[in-house]
């Protein structure tokens, strides 16, 4: 069903053309005098310090392990359990944030996402051994995997669609930023201190919230006629002519309320199917590709390489913060489709370039050139995944499901992902015993599959509004 044009349709009985065009040129993404859009840059600031919680979550365990298992007298074992419960945490987070985000709305859902981090990081800080250091980090990943998804799902509902490429895309750039950065104060504070430090990010999310207002598509969705405009209003500017947009939105919301509520299993009807698979199946070659191996265990890879890991990871921390800023302010002038493919491309050929690496190593062929085929290989990979792979599946996730079904189908894709995430850093070291080499050709392989799903599964939603999107998808 085309609903902008039946919304048009709807609206054209008594309205003059020149009104007309003026309400779509505001709903493409213009406004009238006096409007501007600071509310959606401060909603959206208050959201990703949410998506620099989950970073830090991730980074706080890589510069704490020896300090915490000397403290704590921690063996390898139980500390490796510490490491790697906090993707069970998400797994959890995933599969609940969903229908708590359809409950509690999208400021709610970052209030409970923000108090289980709180708790986890206070239970981390006063922990005397493994269990309450487990409890916490349990906390602390339930927290990052609720992060995961309603982070982008409320930017995107809130942004001008001009904008909402750029703008969730900011949601993988502090992802990266909080891991980069809990690194480099992890070297120079105590274990203790950096778990209080995770606090601050919450802090400030919870008292942002104060200042911004709801989800317009999930006040809309509740009924709550007045706030929707009012919040609207405020993201749009005062003097904004709103009218246009609240219409489409609200034509949709009528639209899917004639359906059913949605169920888990609702997820496979075959209105759904398309936008079910175009999720998951991003989320599984984002993840199958091999980014947990690499970014886990990247210092190994560059000392079997014969490099120095100490260099080549401060490279690789860099450099994917600055792609990942490139491709955010690229994101609504490039589109989704062709940076994905780029991107997968990247991958491939960085995979190739490690392979390549290893097989010269195992063999003893032209072994100086074995540690720059590495390191090569390696940057173009991050790189490569920075402009590309690791935000546009969430923002495609974001865009593609209408709002009746999206807090159970996020939360699918969400665990989804997570799962492939562990099942990525598990099989690493497995994989790598097995062959090195064969690893990356693996990984070359799984991304080349990508780029002929995305070519054939895969829209450009770019400069399309999330009803119009929705409405092609699921016809």
């Amino acid at each position: 069903m085309a609903i902008k044009e039946d919304v048009e349709s709807d609206l054209n009985e008594g309205i003059t053309d020149p009104l007309m065009r003026v309400e779509k040129n505001l709903a493409d993404g213009g406004s009238s005098r006096g409007g501007n859009q600071w509310m959606v840059y401060l909603s959206t600031f208050v959201a990703v310090c949410g998506s620099y919680e989950f970073g830090c979550c991730i980074g706080y365990s890589s510069p704490t392990q020896s300090a915490i298992r000397e403290d704590l007298s921690l063996t390898l074992a139980e500390y490796s359990v510490f490491g790697s419960i906090v993707t069970f945490g998400a797994m959890i987070g995933a599969i609940t944030i969903g229908p708590i985000t359809d409950f509690l709305g999208r400021k709610g859902a970052l209030r409970v996402s923000c108090a289980f981090c709180v708790a986890g990081w206070l239970a981390i800080y006063f922990s005397k051994g493994a269990l309450s250091l487990d409890i916490g980090r349990l906390a602390t990943g339930y927290g990052m995997g609720a992060f995961s998804y309603v982070v982008p799902v409320f930017i995107a509902e809130i942004a001008p669609k001009n904008l909402r490429g750029r703008l969730t895309a900011i949601n993988q750039l502090m992802i990266i930023s909080g891991v980069s950065i809990s690194f480099i104060i992890g070297v120079l504070v105590s274990w203790r201190a950096l778990a209080l430090i995770g606090l601050v990010p919450c802090a400030v999310t919870i008292f942002g919230l104060f200042f911004i207002p709801e989800s317009p598509r999930w006040l809309a969705k509740t009924g709550r006629q007045r706030e929707f405009e009012m919040a609207l209003q405020k993201l749009r500017g005062k003097d904004a002519d709103i009218s246009h947009e609240a219409a489409e939105i609200q034509d949709y919301i009528l639209t899917l309320d004639r359906l059913p509520k949605a169920k888990l299993l609702d997820l496979f009807q075959r209105r759904y199917l398309r936008s079910v698979m175009i999720a998951v199946g991003l989320m599984v070659f984002q993840q199958l590709g091999g980014i947990n191996g690499v970014c886990f265990y990247v210092s190994n890879i560059f000392e079997q390489a014969g490099f120095s890991s100490s260099v080549g990871t401060i490279t690789y921390a860099i450099l994917q913060v600055v792609v990942t800023a490139v491709a955010a302010s690229v994101m609504d002038k490039a589109g989704r489709k062709p940076l994905i493919l780029v991107s997968a491309s990247g991958l491939v050929l960085g995979s190739l370039l490690t392979a390549i690496s290893f097989f010269l190593k195992v063999h003893e062929l032209a072994l100086t050139a074995t540690p720059i085929l590495a390191v090569t290989g390696i940057l173009i990979y991050i790189g490569s995944f920075s402009i590309g792979m690791g935000a546009v599946p969430w923002i495609v996730m974001s865009e593609i499901f209408p709002i009746n079904i999206k807090g159970q189908a996020g939360s699918f894709s969400t665990l989804v992902n997570w799962l492939g995430a562990w099942l990525c850093s598990y099989t690493f070291n497995f994989l790598m015993s097995w062959s090195s080499y064969g690893t990356f050709i693996l990984y070359a392989a799984i991304n080349a599959l990508a780029i002929l799903f995305v070519i054939l599964m895969v829209p450009e939603t770019k400069g399309k509004t999330l009803e119009q999107i929705q409405g092609d998808i699921n016809k």
